[in-house]
C-alpha cells in the first residue's frame, strides 16, 4: 500500500541522507576507520587550522567526541595539533603528509558512494537536485528560531 510519507520530500530526504550514511559507515569499516575520522579529514583538507570546536560545531557532535576522534588521527600520525598564535587554549589541527594516501582513499569511496546512490538518475536530474539542495541551504532558507514551530524529521 502506498502512502503519503513515501512521496514526503522530507521524508525522503531523511530516509536518503540514513542510507548513504549507512553504506559510507560500512566502507569506513571495511578500511579500517570511521565515517567520523573520514569526515574531520576531508574537512581539513578544504579548511587546514580548524579548532577541534570548530569541528564539533561542523559535525554536530561534542568537542569531547571530536577531541576524542582526533586523539585517534593523531596516534595514526594523521592529523597533528598546534597551539594557536593568538590564543595557547586553542589547539589547531593539520594535516600530516600520512594523511595523503588515505584522503585519496576517502575520494574513491565517496566516487563510489555517489555512484551507488546516483544508479539509473538521470544527469539532468542529479543537477537539478543539486541546485535545489542548494537553494535549501542558504542561510535565508533556514528556519529562524525565536519562538516558532520545533521542526521534527521522519
Amino acid at each position: 500500500m502506498h502512502t503519503d510519507l513515501e512521496d514526503d520530500f522530507l521524508v525522503l530526504l531523511y530516509d536518503v541522507a540514513r542510507q548513504m550514511r549507512t553504506i559510507t559507515d560500512q566502507m569506513a569499516c571495511e578500511h579500517g576507520s570511521t565515517r567520523a575520522q573520514c569526515i574531520i579529514l576531508a574537512r581539513l583538507e578544504r579548511q587546514p587550522g580548524m579548532s577541534q570546536n570548530e569541528l564539533a560545531a561542523i559535525a554536530e557532535v561534542a568537542p569531547i567526541t571530536v577531541a576524542r576522534l582526533v586523539d585517534r588521527l593523531e596516534a595514526q600520525g594523521l592529523v597533528e595539533r598546534c597551539t594557536d598564535p593568538k590564543d595557547r587554549r586553542i589547539w589547531r589541527l593539520r594535516l600530516t603528509r600520512a594523511a595523503a594516501p588515505v584522503l585519496r582513499d576517502i575520494k574513491r569511496y565517496r566516487a563510489e558512494v555517489r555512484a551507488l546512490m546516483t544508479k539509473g538518475v538521470n544527469p539532468a536530474v542529479l543537477k537539478a537536485m543539486v541546485v535545489g539542495l542548494r537553494k535549501m541551504k542558504e542561510p535565508e532558507q533556514q528556519p529562524r528560531r525565536s519562538g516558532g514551530v520545533k521542526a521534527t524529521v521522519g
